[in-house]
């Protein structure tokens, strides 16, 4: 008896030294190793879908260079039928040559041609306040599209339908998603993280990448600080039926005191609507009955607000001196369609969120978890898609030279690179936001000579518009 209990303690202790072993090589604890029950081990895990997340995912899947990794794609949407219907959806993107030219690396455009989109080759912005206005063209980009408005589920589905081509055979799917919590790597030793799922499985991966949203769950396990706040809020949007039909290839945004109302051209007769308020007026729009709703609209892009003398004179004088000197700038002012009907209407809360870090060890952030901006000027999903390209640009390069994928200093770069484009673009669409927050007359007066000397100076719009397109 007492042999065979000694034998009994020698073998635990010969299964234990091993369990070590195998979890000190696997990048787990001892207890990771006897509590968990690791469903599916992978190189990399994207921990959230939506457009920017199954774009990487699909990304991954294309890229030869990452066809012997294993790839997990966790989007918390269930995976079900789409179909085209003909009116078309309230949520609208504004993707600009950049997030084409990545699609189109994909063979994803090409499922959106077959759909709908419609190309935009004007841009008029202009403020109610005063009579300074800023044109943009698409012959002032070498004559491409100034940006192309798609519906929100038309791109998702163009995407999904790429990532589920045969030759994309390296990424699972796991639809209806829901989890629970992460544990990310604590130490040099850790080199794998677990996802812990709602129903119990358990999933490791090299690279978690968060690409679930402002509310991330993957920032919050990596214990970065992230800025934000509340405008204070919403955009109400909704599909709009013009009064007669037009070419509709321009994008219009007036600047109320209240906060700017934009129209995105859908189709001659149809536009979509972002219209940014206060929280109090959005829910007052959505409660009114369309044909008072139809008229609140039109009076936002057509009324005439007060007026300062001074801020007018000074405007009359620097438009007759820009027009001695030949610099008067852009197109001329063109009048605003006018709407007839509005459906759908619905409203979400606008913020702004900016995380100090996109990185940690093995782990990184994409999209809304990384960065947040006002949608004023329609940069956000576009600032996310150049996520997607940087990072899978990065880890394959890492990969090439035969490092890990998750290999901290390349994710580094993606971090130095990305913040570098996107600080500053967020500060800018910050600053323009707050500057026409305000209707006093020194602040009008200052945004509209500003706005009409940039409407003037054809180099300094230039950059404003490669700016935006270098997403």
């Amino acid at each position: 008896m007492m042999m065979l209990q000694r034998n009994l303690r020698r073998n635990t202790v010969v299964v234990t030294k091993i369990i070590r072993t195998l979890g000190a090589d696997r990048g787990y604890s001892t207890n990771q190793i006897n509590s968990e029950q690791i469903k599916g081990e992978y190189d990399i895990i994207i921990a959230g879908g939506g457009m920017v997340g199954c774009t990487l995912a699909c990304s991954m899947g294309k890229n030869k260079i990452f066809s012997n990794l294993k790839v997990l794609l966790l989007e918390g949407s269930p995976d079900k039928p789409f179909e085209l219907k003909p009116e078309y959806s309230n949520r609208v993107v504004a993707l600009n040559q950049n997030t084409k030219a990545l699609m189109n690396s994909m063979n994803i455009w090409s499922h959106v041609e077959n759909m709908r989109l419609q190309p935009v080759r004007h841009m008029q912005v202009w403020d109610a306040c005063s009579d300074a206005l800023i044109t943009f063209s698409s012959s002032e980009i070498m004559d491409d599209d100034v940006a192309y408005i798609v519906e929100n589920d038309v791109l998702l589905h163009a995407v999904n339908t790429e990532l589920k081509s045969p030759e994309v055979s390296n990424v699972n799917v796991v639809y209806g998603a829901k989890i629970a919590n992460y544990e990310l790597p604590k130490t040099a030793s850790d080199s794998r993280s677990l996802v812990r799922m709602g129903n119990g499985d358990v999933y490791s991966c090299q690279l978690l990448i968060g690409a679930d949203g402002a509310n991330s769950a993957v920032r919050q396990a990596m214990g970065v600080q992230n800025l934000a706040w509340s405008y204070d809020q919403m955009g109400v949007v909704a599909t709009l039926e013009l009064s007669e039909e037009t070419n509709n290839i321009t994008a219009w945004q007036r600047f109320l005191p209240s906060g700017p109302v934009a129209l995105l051209p859908l189709n001659p007769r149809m536009s979509s609507l972002v219209w940014s308020t206060s929280v109090e007026h959005a829910k007052q729009l959505l409660a009114m009955p369309e044909e008072r709703f139809v008229d609140a609209l039109n009076d936002a892009l057509w009324k005439q607000y007060p007026r300062s003398t001074p801020v007018d004179a000074a405007m009359s004088w620097l438009g007759d001196t820009l027009r001695q000197l030949g610099a008067s700038g852009g197109a001329a002012r063109q009048l605003t369609p006018s709407v007839r009907r509005a459906q759908r209407r619905a409203a979400f809360p606008l913020a702004f969120g900016h995380s100090t870090r996109y990185v940690a060890r093995g782990t990184a952030l994409i999209g809304d978890a990384a960065h947040r901006v006002h949608p004023l000027a329609g940069q956000g999903v576009n600032l996310g898609f150049g996520d997607v390209k940087h990072l899978t640009e990065f880890l394959g390069d890492a990969l090439y030279q035969g490092l890990d994928v998750a290999h901290h200093s390349w994710l580094e770069k993606y971090e130095s690179v990305r913040q570098k484009h996107n600080i500053p673009t967020q500060l800018a669409i910050e600053a323009i936001h707050r500057l026409y927050s305000v209707d006093l007359p020194p602040f009008v007066l200052i945004r509209s000579l500003g706005l009409t000397l940039t409407n003037a100076l054809k180099p300094v719009k230039k950059l404003i518009m490669d700016h935006a397109v270098a997403t």
